[in-house]
């Protein structure tokens, strides 16, 4: 077996051990037979398809392809080229321990995510009332973020579920320095303006804020905190794969 092939599997067995986003590209059809390379969402690749313009365009489409955690077999001209993306399992971190963050572990966990829970009161961030969070933080958001521990990249997801100023203006002050896949805060529009009126005040910018979802959930009509979470997670998931969340009836008939 040659060396570097040796050294592809090494990087991609050391990416997937560090749960680093990537995807592997390889020529399964035309010149250069079995050529790889790997690209990362920074724009960063190792190695080469053996043509510049190939392998610019290669690694365009990966990018793309992993926004959206897809892998995907493309023809250019000549060339065959399989597009293995590699995501990490995805991580939700719910700030505030309410009623609704109890279902919302539970279908976010059914999903494959890594939960979080993160409140500063310990009557709500506790083992009796989420026996399978992966991890239970009681700490304010801005104190439980700054921990290291917590990796905030492109496979996260936050739900802020408190409806309180003092919980909800932290947490988001904090996030905008992050860059989260998905934000989304509980709260009317009314609640969504003030806040966003302080956090401007702080210096937070616009763009930022137009990034979080607010009210938070699809618009089932949710009114129990079961229902409410099945509209969160339905959420997360349609940015999760890029798509609208809409009636597929109607895209059909489109």
């Amino acid at each position: 077996m040659k060396p570097e092939i040796w050294n592809w599997f090494s990087e991609l067995k050391k990416n997937i051990a560090n749960e680093t986003l990537c995807a592997l590209a390889t020529v399964v059809s035309g010149a250069n037979l079995g050529a790889k390379m790997l690209i990362y969402p920074d724009a960063r690749i190792a190695g080469d398809l053996g043509d510049a313009a190939l392998t610019a365009q290669v690694a365009r489409d990966a990018r793309e392809l992993m926004q959206s955690e897809l892998s995907e077999r493309r023809a250019y001209g000549d060339a065959e080229i399989f597009i293995e993306v590699y995501a990490p399992k995805p991580k939700l971190i719910i700030f505030g321990g309410v009623h609704t963050a109890l279902p919302l572990t539970q279908f976010a966990q059914a999903l494959g995510f890594r939960v979080t829970i993160v409140d500063g009161r310990s009557r709500f961030a506790n083992r009796e009332r989420f026996p399978t969070a992966d991890e239970i933080i009681v700490a304010w958001p801005d104190e439980a973020l700054a921990q290291t521990r917590m990796r905030i990249d492109s496979s996260t997801y936050v739900a802020i579920l408190t409806h309180d100023p003092k919980f909800d203006i932290p947490a988001l002050k904090a996030l905008s320095t992050m860059q989260p896949r998905y934000i989304g805060s509980m709260g009317s529009r009314e609640t969504r303006a003030q806040h966003f009126a302080e956090l401007r005040a702080q210096g937070v910018s616009a763009e930022f804020l137009a990034r979080v979802h607010g009210p938070i959930g699809l618009d089932l009509g949710a009114r129990t905190p079961e229902e409410m979470a099945l509209a969160i997670i339905a959420e997360m998931e349609a940015v999760r794969y890029g798509t609208s969340g809409g009636f597929l009836v109607e895209k059909e008939s489109s």
